[in-house]
């Protein structure tokens, strides 16, 4: 599977917002959103004024790089989100919340969505008792997740655990910290997720190239 193996401060400078892709770095001084507030490159200092195509690619590149996926992932995600009764820019937000490397990060066993989507490849997660090996993985309401006995003290997973409170736990999940357990008590509504992303311009892109 591809992967994006360039610097990935380059990336939140790019969008002009922190995307927490460096874990604990992102809430230190030593963020690069915060040292060098314009995008990487050399005309990274001139103000661009995009066409609303422009916008529309730019609000897309944004969920991808949020959420770690590729462009089949994305237009995959699209079409599900298109076919189902509600919004469907809200529809498309929810899957990618659903997704298990996201609610890993979520609960605060990894300190980014790239680290929990190693550690669930390495199968140190449950999910209903059975393990998990998928990030993809669509989570449904009242699934439970939880760390495997043995990988319950690998010290990146306890060290995130300990520093989750700065982030915070989503309402609509529920931890148990002292037993290392999680679950989806239900499915977030778009006031939940508060990562500043315009779904409907990304709506607007993939609704005309599908």
């Amino acid at each position: 599977m591809a992967r994006y193996r360039g610097a990935v401060c380059r990336l939140c400078r790019r969008e002009g917002l922190k995307l927490f892709l460096k874990g604990e770095r992102c809430y230190t001084d030593k963020c690069a959103v915060e040292r060098r507030k314009y995008a990487p490159g050399q005309h990274g200092r001139m103000h661009s004024k995009f066409s609303d195509y422009g916008n529309q690619l730019r609000e897309k590149q944004r969920v991808k790089r949020v959420y770690g996926i590729l462009e089949k992932q994305c237009r995959k995600y699209f079409r599900k989100a298109s076919r189902q009764r509600g919004i469907t820019g809200e529809n498309f937000l929810v899957f990618l919340e659903r997704r298990l490397d996201n609610v890993v990060f979520r609960l605060g066993f990894a300190s980014t969505r790239n680290e929990a989507r190693q550690l669930v490849s390495h199968r140190h997660f449950l999910v209903n008792g059975k393990p998990v090996n998928i990030p993809s993985y669509s989570l449904k309401q009242g699934d439970t997740i939880e760390l495997r006995e043995k990988s319950k003290k690998i010290t990146r997973i306890t060290e995130s655990l300990e520093s989750v409170e700065r982030r915070g736990v989503p309402r609509w999940l529920e931890l148990d910290k002292e037993h290392l357990k999680g679950k989806l008590a239900e499915l977030p509504t778009r006031e939940e997720i508060t990562i500043p992303i315009q779904e409907q311009l990304v709506v607007e892109l993939l609704s005309r190239q599908i």
